[in-house]
Order: structure tokens, then C-alpha cells, then sequence
């Protein structure tokens, strides 16, 4: 590629996650001005444990078990109208738009990736009306530095599915993953296991705390996520269908831009142009910090990163750091990240960076038993189609027809934003048949 083309490959990941940015921007402001208006989130953040009581915290803390429900605190209050002013400045279809609805911060018992007891925290959201009994959405969210951009937390993009989702009618448990929200510790990024046993514990609290809010769930599961929250809903898809957790039924799957395939899709993305350098950049530098706390990749960060990306890299990933302040700190391209040793390593991984990636992949390989849609476009150049394509083909060779909704050139966060209403009048469609 010429230096001229190098520019304009160059400006368009500018500006394509200048949008990815703009748009979170757009959504917080709205949020911000709407709050302000309702006059709830100061006083409701600092309600103490909500409907659930000082007594059934304590009673829950004795339990110890995972999923147990340590808190409730109400986070948001919106009418239906409420919904459609946050919802519209993204240019997301609205008209699947029927209830208001409220949501809470559960605070509830997990484990670390070692299996360690821990705590977590997500957002549940019940709509305002409608049925007394709900279905559940399980809505698993992207790739998020900063713990405050949590659903649980930031009134944010992070809220734009699970909002979506109940405003449509349905129950949404959203889990903020370790060490995002209000949980303890760094965030294991793109760790599928930990992501899902947290899912599925954040199912069980969202259980409990739904039955004493009075809107009791009725065990069927609807499963859908973005981005890194695609992988991790194809995953806890396969868990729920596989037994995880008797009370809830997989009724269907519908992630969108999942990175399925890390070896053979996303990491092959990083050399032949697929992926666009910052976000290339980005999510390379979050994954290998992460994985690295549970693999061998490296000993030394100066082992795998160029100077003086090695000395911040590691801090940079710490939870407290947004996206606007790690992208400046960080090089335009994966070249000039990474040493020379180490780029060639990446393009033919062995040792501990093989089994990070194994062990993320392979989350297709079976035979649901409720129907999936994999959502997906061919103008994605943070997580590419390949990635669909690969796991709709695992699907296939096991007896499951999965479509591949291709939406064209829409770029990573539109994909949502044009897959979002269409997955809702999906599951409609779905639960008219029941």
C-alpha cells in the first residue's frame, strides 16, 4: 500500500471511530438532559438496596451462593416517551417502542476466572406495564474500558438494547462483566468463561430480584449481545441449552458482530486490512493485557510492545481510563505497537497466545435447540463478517441452519443500531407463536 493510500486508510478509522465516539457522545448528552429533566438520578443513586431491604441483603451475604442477589438500587425511570427521546438521536428505528419502563443496579455473587468467589454488578429493566409475568432478555454488552460506561452505571450506549429490549415488553438482565460497574478488579477482557458464568449468575439475580418487584419471569430466555457481548451471548447461549441453570429455557439467539472466531477471522483482520488500525490498535492492546493475567503471552510488557508503549500500556487497562484518553496514548498502527518479534508471533501464534485464543473460540461448534440469527455487515472493520460466516459454518456442520443478516456497509455500531429493532420484531414473532 503507498503512503497516499496509507493516509486515507488512516483518516477513515479516524473517523469511523470519531462516529463510534460521537454517537456514545450524542446518547450520553440525551440521557444527561432527560434525567436532569425527571429529576431522578440524583436521588435514586443513592437509594440504598431498593425493594430488596436491609434484611434480605444480610440474608443473602449469609447464602453465599452464585447468583445470589446482594442488593437492588434503582437506577432510571422513563416513560415510553422518555425511551423514544433517549433511543432517537441515534438514528435507531423507535417503533418497537411500547412500554416505559424502569431499571435497577443488582449487586449479586459471581467468580473470578479462578473460580474464586466474587461479586458483580448489572442492570435489570422491566417495563412499566404489560404482562404481570415476562420473558427475559439476556444482553450482553461490548467492549468497554472505562467501568462507568457499565449498563449498570452510565446512562449510555450500554443501555440503548437493554432499553430497546423492555420498552418492547420484556424483562433485561444486562451483566456488567467483572470488574466493570460496580464489581472489584480489572476487567478480563474477552474472557468467554468468566463473562458467562457472570450471565448466567446475573440471570439467577435478575430472578430473584424481578419476583420481588413483583413482575415474577416465566424462565424463557432470550439471548442477544454485541460486539465482544455476541461472543459472550453464542457462549451463554450454549450453557443455558446445555442445562446451566434449570429455571431458564433458551427460546433464541440472536448476537450481532460476535468475534467467534479469534484465529481464524479477527486476528487474521489485523494484517490484511479488515480491521482498521485504531481500533485494531485498541482492542489488541486490551486483549493482550487481559489474556495475559490468565495466559503465558508474555512476561515483560517490552517483550510484545515497542517503547514506550510498554511502560503505560498495562495502566491504561485499569478500568479508570476512557477510550478517548487510551487511543491518543497509543500508536496509529499495530506495527508500530507491537515489536517486530512479536508481530511475527501474532501471525502464527503458539504457547499462551494460541490458548487465548482457543479458549474463546469454538462457541459454535454445537446444535442449538432454539432458533439463531447471526447479525452481522460486510462494512464492519472492527469485528469482520468472517467471523459469522465461520460460526454460521460450525452451525451448519452440526444440523443447524443459522442466517447470516448481512447489513451491507453499515459500519460496527450501526450494525446494532439497524440489527436492534429487527432482533426485537424478531423475538415477537417468536413469542406470538408460543
Amino acid at each position: 500500500m503507498d503512503n497516499d493510500n496509507t493516509r486515507r486508510t488512516q483518516a477513515t478509522s479516524r473517523e469511523r471511530h470519531g462516529n463510534r465516539r460521537g454517537t456514545r457522545r450524542t446518547v450520553a448528552a440525551a440521557a444527561a438532559l432527560l434525567l436532569a429533566a425527571l429529576g431522578t438520578a440524583p436521588a435514586l443513586a443513592q437509594q440504598p438496596a431498593g425493594a430488596t431491604g436491609t434484611a434480605a441483603v444480610s440474608s443473602a451475604h449469609a447464602a453465599g451462593a452464585r447468583g445470589t442477589l446482594l442488593g437492588v438500587t434503582p437506577v432510571s425511570d422513563l416513560d415510553r416517551a422518555d425511551v423514544v427521546r433517549f433511543l432517537a438521536p441515534t438514528g435507531m428505528d423507535t417503533g418497537t417502542v411500547r412500554h416505559g419502563l424502569r431499571g435497577y443496579r443488582l449487586t449479586y455473587r459471581t467468580v473470578t476466572p479462578q473460580g474464586a468467589p466474587t461479586t458483580a454488578t448489572g442492570l435489570l429493566v422491566l417495563p412499566k406495564d404489560g404482562p404481570h409475568r415476562l420473558d427475559l432478555v439476556s444482553d450482553t454488552h461490548g467492549t468497554m474500558a472505562h467501568r462507568d460506561y457499565a449498563p449498570s452505571v452510565g446512562e449510555d450506549f450500554g443501555r440503548i438494547a437493554p432499553y430497546l429490549h423492555a420498552s418492547a415488553g420484556r424483562a433485561v438482565a444486562a451483566p456488567d462483566y467483572l470488574g466493570l460497574g460496580k464489581g472489584p478488579g480489572r476487567h478480563p477482557y474477552m474472557d468467554t468463561r468468566s463473562a458467562v458464568t457472570a450471565s448466567v449468575d446475573m440471570l439467577r439475580a435478575a430472578r430473584t430480584a424481578a419476583g420481588r418487584l413483583g413482575r415474577p419471569l416465566t424462565g424463557d430466555v432470550y439471548a442477544s449481545g454485541f460486539s465482544q457481548g455476541g461472543q459472550v451471548a453464542m457462549a451463554l447461549g450454549r450453557a443455558l441449552d446445555g442445562g446451566a441453570d434449570r429455571h431458564f429455557r433458551l427460546r433464541a439467539l440472536a448476537p450481532v458482530s460476535g468475534p467467534y472466531d479469534i484465529e481464524h477471522a479477527e486476528t487474521p483482520a489485523l494484517f490484511d486490512g479488515g480491521i482498521n488500525d485504531i481500533s485494531g490498535v485498541f482492542y489488541l492492546s486490551y486483549y493482550l493485557t487481559a489474556q495475559n493475567r490468565l495466559h503465558p503471552i508474555y512476561r515483560d510488557p517490552a517483550e510484545a510492545f515497542r517503547q514506550p508503549y510498554a511502560d503505560i500500556v498495562e495502566g491504561l487497562f485499569d478500568g479508570d481510563h476512557t477510550e478517548e484518553e487510551i487511543i491518543p496514548a497509543l500508536p496509529a498502527t499495530v506495527k508500530e505497537l507491537l515489536t517486530d518479534d512479536f508481530y511475527r508471533r501474532l501471525q502464527h501464534p503458539t504457547g499462551g497466545l494460541l490458548a487465548a485464543a482457543r479458549a474463546q473460540d469454538g462457541n459454535c461448534a454445537w446444535r442449538p435447540g432454539a432458533p439463531v440469527r447471526l447479525y452481522t455487515s460486510a462494512g464492519d472493520t472492527d469485528v469482520v463478517i468472517a467471523n459469522a460466516r465461520n460460526c454460521a459454518a460450525d452451525l451448519a456442520a452440526r444440523g443447524t441452519r443459522a442466517p447470516v443478516i448481512d447489513q451491507g456497509a453499515t459500519d460496527h455500531t450501526g450494525t446494532y443500531l439497524t440489527s436492534g429493532p429487527q432482533i426485537v420484531r424478531w423475538f415477537d414473532a417468536l413469542a406470538a407463536r408460543r
